[in-house]
């Protein structure tokens, strides 16, 4: 199998995270590996709810991401990725600190992916664990000039 160019991972790590969405979330991708990806938050008071927590929609954020990316390198080197179902549980509250999501794809398929994450907190706790089903945009991929793969 081909390895990921690392050229192409540092210039889709710095492309994302220069993204509006990612910038708006304070949050940054900061490793994308074959089937792992790491995204990082930190939180602030942008993201809780009136109880002065951190609201499920940012770790439902950070989940969505994290497998996103974990499968994103198992595509062939022109095709994109969707979620098409995202799954998760809140399993404790968090209010402040560096929350890190770290996903991992558990399947990699031609048309369909199936990855899972957790969240946790600066201290290492789990907060939030959620599962996802990626669908494969054959023609819809990033085009950042380089060679996504380097050949064995």
């Amino acid at each position: 199998m081909d390895r990921p160019n690392p050229a192409y991972v540092n210039q889709l790590i710095n492309v994302v995270n220069t993204s509006p969405f990612p910038a708006h979330m304070l949050m940054a991708l900061k490793a994308i590996e074959f089937d792992h990806a790491r995204v990082v938050l930190k939180c602030d008071t942008c993201h809780l709810q009136p109880y002065g927590i951190v609201h499920g929609g940012v770790l439902a954020t950070l989940i969505d991401t994290a497998t996103f990316w974990a499968a994103f390198l198992r595509l062939p080197e022109h095709d994109g990725l969707v979620n098409v179902d995202l799954k998760l549980n809140y399993l404790m509250p968090v209010s402040a600190g560096t929350l890190t999501a770290s996903g991992r794809c558990i399947r990699a398929g031609q048309s369909i992916s199936y990855a899972e994450a957790g969240v946790t907190n600066a201290d290492g706790q789990l907060v939030a664990h959620g599962t996802s089903t990626l669908m494969a945009l054959p023609g819809k991929g990033l085009a950042l000039g380089l060679s996504k793969f380097l050949e064995d």
